[in-house]
């Protein structure tokens, strides 16, 4: 290959062999596609455009496709009907990470009768420990190529369950830091969940769609009725999948609110605290910035009056204390 992106085939003639191999051979290709008996799986770890050269002069893709196989933009979930081949555009993710936002890698099929070809720009832990299985086992490799795909698309929604489970557990922590100790730091977690729920809806939900029209027979050219059922199985596990990132959501939403209600309470107390602390002070200042003008001797009490003093003291004291019982009795302290 012209680029510098990882290659790896699997091939299985008719009479059952599996051969690997990790280099561009065009005649190797040739050979294992014109065996309409066997079956090959070509996976390409695309690093530059010009990876995409076994695509076009191997298998002769519609130049759209390739585009989207080796461009680095994300592209929606989306199956395109090619005739002699299905273009599928899904989204696997990598794995969650605390405190960070989950990114999606875009993996391209190409299925044809006795072919499957994945794409992606970046390494997929489910295509890598399923390339696993496939040098342990000769078995995975023995069926159709239809069959083939559905492993592959298996292993990749099977990635979603634990991301799931992962930050629901993130919420429940953020819970019950909240409830002990609200500080401004979780909010900017709190947002990071909702964002990331945001992020697995957006996923699935296409990806759901495409298995539907995988399972309901709309591509009967290449992908067989027996086999049919099979995506089924994965469209009940991303339909299963949508209903707990739609409870994620919810509960990031009462997350939210429990912190921003816990934060309204604390605020509360605080200016409860500082009112009944200023009022007292303030009666008491009134009181003495009142006494301290200019007063005639025969206002009470008297300024030469040597009690004068202390009855003004005692007077802002009772009157303190009088507040304070009211504030008592009307249950606000």
């Amino acid at each position: 290959m012209a680029g510098t992106g990882a290659l790896r085939a699997f091939y299985r003639n008719g009479d059952g062999e599996v051969r690997f191999f990790d280099t561009y051979d065009p005649e190797r290709l040739n050979q294992a596609l014109a065996d309409r008996q066997g079956l090959l799986w070509l996976d390409l770890l695309v690093a530059s455009e010009d990876d995409g050269q076994v695509l076009a002069d191997v298998f002769r893709f519609h130049p759209l496709t390739i585009e989207d196989s080796v461009t680095p933009r994300v592209d929606p979930a989306k199956v395109d009907d090619h005739g002699d081949y299905l273009f599928i555009v899904v989204q696997a993710l990598t794995g969650y990470t605390l405190h960070e936002e989950l990114e999606s890698v875009e993996v391209d099929f190409y299925l044809g009768p006795n072919y499957v070809v994945s794409c992606h720009l970046q390494p997929v832990p489910a295509i890598d420990q399923f390339a696993e299985r496939c040098h342990r086992g000769e078995y995975i490799l023995a069926h159709s190529a239809d069959w083939l795909l559905h492993g592959l698309m298996d292993a990749l929604v099977d990635e979603y369950l634990p991301v799931v489970d992962a930050v629901d557990e993130t919420i429940d922590r953020l819970e019950e830091e909240v409830l002990h100790n609200p500080g401004t730091h979780l909010l900017h977690q709190i947002m990071m969940v909702k964002r990331n729920a945001l992020r697995l809806r957006r996923a699935t939900t296409p990806q759901r769609d495409i298995m539907n029209r995988l399972s309901r027979g709309e591509f009967p050219k290449l992908i067989r009725e027996e086999t049919s059922i099979y995506y089924r199985d994965i469209y009940d596990h991303l339909v299963r999948t949508e209903y707990l990132v739609e409870a994620l959501r919810d509960l990031a939403d009462g997350a939210l609110n429990t912190y921003l209600s816990v934060v309204s309470n604390r605020l509360n107390e605080v200016m409860k605290i500082l009112t009944v602390a200023f009022v007292p002070l303030t009666i008491g200042t009134l009181i003495s910035g009142i006494y301290g003008m200019n007063l005639t001797p025969g206002f009470w009490p008297p300024a030469d009056s040597e009690w004068g003093f202390g009855a003004v003291v005692a007077v802002m004291i009772v009157v303190a204390l009088l507040v304070l019982a009211y504030f008592r009795y009307r249950r606000w302290i």
